[in-house]
């Protein structure tokens, strides 16, 4: 069943203009990215253009996004490229109207990731940017703490799994596949996240990361990187959490919608070239640089199980063949995870 994205209502609308000083507005339209339950606008106006968003349910602690502006606010006084937040006539940058959460941004155009060695390079030395920048920031909303790391949904999600996903029709004839599937991905997390305990997990410094550092949450212009757009998924975690996960999305290989098409290895020279970049800017003990492989290995079952398990599909992909993909692309990292060590602790 497809689910719609939810739209701003014309009142609503007109209400929520009304806090801001945006200029006549000569136009608008949907943009289309993101939670379907978090609708979007951009706005042209005679001032300028702008993103309108209203925070999907769940999504709109007031602490949580008052966390989030005062990180965007102290990226910006560090120059680092972020969008302006626009405060509200009244002067926040929050608006709360009618039991929701409104924000304005200004709009910044640029290009999707095209996936070049130098765009992945470029994406892999903003990150060290960034973890800099947010470093020293100090606010009185305190950071969320979880990250995918010995996340306890996800143990609870592959327990589940079996029950959520069985009733999908890609599922009939493969039940038995499916929990022995759901089993091994069980034992391949739970091992990982043992290896990076090991590694020295506990000790390794806490500082804001990004949490969601992927080619979508950023633009770019040519070969660099123009602007990072989401901070939604900001939290207090060791910077490494975030060069695994950041390695993880921009080597990912997918070739359609359909999950069985993906290729199960990964494109290590993009893998290799935002590690590179990374460290151009930043620093990772021995033990944070070989526990990458296992991190990656968290974050990509995490990253997957999670909405399976709620909703027995991750977007429009069937839980099933992501699962399936998942477990192919486990796999490889397994196999050749002496071998990126190798590389890793040069």
């Amino acid at each position: 069943m497809t689910v719609l994205r939810e739209r701003f209502a014309p009142e609503e609308l007109k209400d929520v203009l009304a806090r801001y000083e945006v200029g006549l507005i000569e136009s608008m339209r949907p943009f289309a990215r993101g939670s379907r339950h978090a609708p979007k606008l951009i706005l042209c106006s005679t001032a300028g253009k702008y993103l309108l968003k209203r925070r999907a349910a769940g999504r709109d602690d007031p602490r949580r996004v008052a966390f989030t502006h005062a990180l965007l606010i102290h990226l910006r006084r560090n120059r680092f490229p972020v969008p302006r937040i626009i405060h509200t006539l009244e002067g926040p940058t929050v608006l709360r109207m009618n039991d929701h959460v409104y924000e304005l941004f200004e709009l910044i155009e640029g290009d999707p990731y095209d996936r070049s060695l130098e765009q992945t390079q470029h994406a892999g030395r903003t990150l060290a940017k960034f973890h800099n920048a947010a470093r020293d920031l100090e606010t009185r909303w305190p950071a969320p703490q979880t990250g995918y790391h010995a996340l306890p949904a996800v143990l609870h999600g592959l327990n589940s799994i079996p029950t959520t996903v069985s009733s999908h029709d890609s599922v009939a004839g493969h039940e038995a596949e499916l929990l022995s599937l759901t089993q091994e991905l069980y034992e391949r997390v739970e091992n990982a996240s043992e290896s990076v305990e090991a590694a020295g997990y506990a000790g390794w410094l806490a500082q804001i990361t990004h949490g969601d550092w992927h080619p979508g949450n950023l633009l770019f212009r040519r070969s660099r990187v123009l602007a990072v757009v989401d901070l939604d998924s900001a939290r207090m975690q060791p910077a490494v959490t975030d060069v695994a996960n950041g390695m993880l999305q921009f080597s990912i290989l997918r070739s359609s919608l359909q999950p069985e098409e993906w290729p199960s290895y990964f494109d290590e020279s993009r893998m290799r070239r935002f590690f590179a970049g990374y460290l151009t800017k930043a620093a990772l003990s021995p033990g944070q640089r070989g526990a990458i492989p296992d991190l990656m290995i968290e974050s990509l079952i995490a990253e997957c199980v999670v909405p399976v398990a709620a909703t027995g599909s991750l977007g429009p992909m069937p839980g099933f063949g992501v699962l399936q993909m998942v477990r192919r692309k486990v796999r490889w990292i397994l196999d050749n995870r002496d071998r990126m060590k190798s590389w890793l602790l040069e």
